[in-house]
């Protein structure tokens, strides 16, 4: 059994989506958006205000609507494309919910400036915005929007080096744009993120920036300020060079009061909640690493290019899995444990990721 399909009906509200599939009719989503001028608005995707590309349907109009020619592309049509339907609109549910119920700490900031849009890649010509989390298959998201947004430069995403997947000038954020232009985006493209269990997350930033001799710069910047906090006697080599931070040391200084108080935490530990702000920008889909190939392909499949553009996949045999995660927080106390649980407990509530069963919470 795919795991979507599993998590589909893990979820509450199953019973009331599985009749209105079996009754033959799709869902009729109205969705909330909230920008970063107005008030939450209520609005129907299928209205007039939805901007199209010529001679094809926006990525909205598919997802919401979907055409009979969405339906001949999967087989079995009907079941396969109900399931996944179900299983978005279960996501975004999810999100909205947890929004509610935490409303005083997911809102602590009614309004949103364009510095917290630097995430948002905007995708013009096929009407798409991807926030991208990293630590979550960004790499290879980016290597496919510049494909998306090269206009024929590019054609294999995995041709691109990851280095200049990551330079900035290579795609357009959504900073970029003039108040009224990013509000009619937000309105009008289909937005998109992927998300991953958020302490496996952790642990593969932590195996990545701080275990790594290549990663010099992060070394310095944080290994040297972790350790001269965290470390009692430590060397004077190890405050110079920074380049032998200890897990229990890195999840000391992310808990520690003064860490926030200093600067943000860096984008690679940093919650997805903070990075992409979805309880105030509504998101079409939430992608999973946990079922990154099918999710991606079902985004590119809604731009109208999934006959043609595929998301890489490889086997990375250094990939952090929730085995080694498990062994990381062996060591780590409970204390440190509930400490650490809070900073990233929203995004553990938002994305229906249950607590490890690892975890020794106070």
């Amino acid at each position: 059994m795919k795991p979507a399909l599993l998590e589909v009906m893990r979820m509450n509200r199953i019973c009331r989506m599985v009749l209105a599939t079996c009754l033959g009719s799709f869902i009729l989503v109205i969705f909330y958006f909230q920008s970063m001028l107005h008030p939450v608005m209520r609005r129907n995707p299928f209205g007039v205000d939805i901007c199209c590309r010529k001679g094809s349907r926006s990525p909205l109009q598919e997802l919401y609507n979907p055409t009979q020619r969405s339906l001949e592309r999967v087989s079995p049509p009907w079941l396969e494309l109900s399931n996944t339907a179900v299983l978005h609109q279960m996501r975004r549910d999810q999100v909205t919910d947890t929004c509610r119920a935490n409303s005083a700490m997911s809102r602590k900031r009614r309004v949103l400036t364009p510095n917290d849009l630097k995430h948002l890649v905007v995708d013009e010509d096929h009407e798409l915005i991807y926030c991208y989390v990293p630590k979550v298959a960004c790499t290879n998201w980016k290597r496919l929007m510049m494909v998306l947004t090269g206009r024929g430069k590019y054609s294999d995403p995995m041709e691109i080096p990851a280095n200049e997947a990551h330079v900035s000038a290579n795609l357009k954020t959504l900073n970029q744009y003039s108040i009224p232009e990013i509000n009619h985006r937000l309105k009008s493209y289909m937005k998109f993120l992927f998300v991953r269990e958020p302490f496996e997350r952790l642990v593969s930033a932590y195996r990545n920036k701080f275990t790594q001799k290549y990663n010099t710069s992060f070394h310095k910047r944080y290994g040297t300020k972790i350790i001269k906090r965290q470390r009692k006697n430590a060397t004077q080599e190890a405050l110079r060079k920074g380049d032998d931070v200890k897990f229990e040391e890195f999840v000391a200084y992310l808990i520690d009061p003064h860490t926030q108080r200093e600067e943000p935490f860096n984008e690679h530990w940093q919650t997805v909640y903070s990075l992409c702000h979805p309880c105030h920008i509504h998101y079409d889909l939430v992608g999973k690493y946990e079922t990154l190939e099918e999710d991606s392909n079902y985004v590119l499949q809604l731009a109208g290019v999934g006959s043609y553009l595929k998301f890489p996949t490889y086997a990375k045999s250094t990939r952090t899995t929730d085995e080694m995660t498990t062994e990381f927080f062996q060591n780590i106390s409970s204390e440190h444990q509930t400490q650490l649980y809070e900073v990233y407990k929203l995004d553990f509530l938002m994305f229906n990721y249950s607590v490890p069963s690892y975890l020794k919470l106070e």
